[in-house]
């Protein structure tokens, strides 16, 4: 009996881990101020999203910065104004900003950079914008990411 227990303890414990699942995602960016995509789907089965960002550009950060930044779409513009008025040094992004999901950090030409975030903050379906916040990218650097 303490046997089936035991056991039965044990399995309920390991259940969330059997179920985590996540998922990688590459995306590119260059000097021309333009992602290699414009939307990104995202399985809803995903727990856990891991994401790169390469540079292949050849300018540096200082000139032609890029970053991944996403919100909800309805604070998408709100949070890259306010970018606008923070330093390279905060990724161009106001300091624990709760409408910011998920952001890399600014590389340049030749460099890349992971990141991983939880999707619990997502929801299904949900409406969500991937942007660069580097002052006057993000008019253009930007696409949907799509949950489910």
């Amino acid at each position: 009996m303490i046997l089936r227990i035991a056991l039965a303890l044990l399995l309920s414990a390991a259940a969330p881990l059997a179920f985590a699942k996540t998922c990688s995602v590459t995306i590119e960016s260059n000097d021309a101020m333009q992602f290699d995509k414009n939307e990104i789907k995202i399985d809803a089965a995903c727990t856990k999203v891991e994401l790169t960002l390469r540079h292949t550009g050849k300018m540096p950060a200082t000139a032609m910065g890029h970053n991944w930044v996403l919100a909800k779409t309805s604070d998408f513009r709100p949070v890259a104004i306010a970018g606008g008025r923070a330093s390279a040094a905060d990724a161009y992004l106001p300091k624990d900003d709760a409408r910011v999901i998920a952001h890399t950090g600014l590389i340049g030409g030749g460099e890349s950079t992971t990141i991983s975030f939880p999707t619990a903050r997502l929801d299904k379906g949900g409406d969500y914008t991937f942007f660069c916040s580097f002052p006057g990218h993000w008019n253009v650097m930007k696409g949907k990411l799509v949950f489910g």
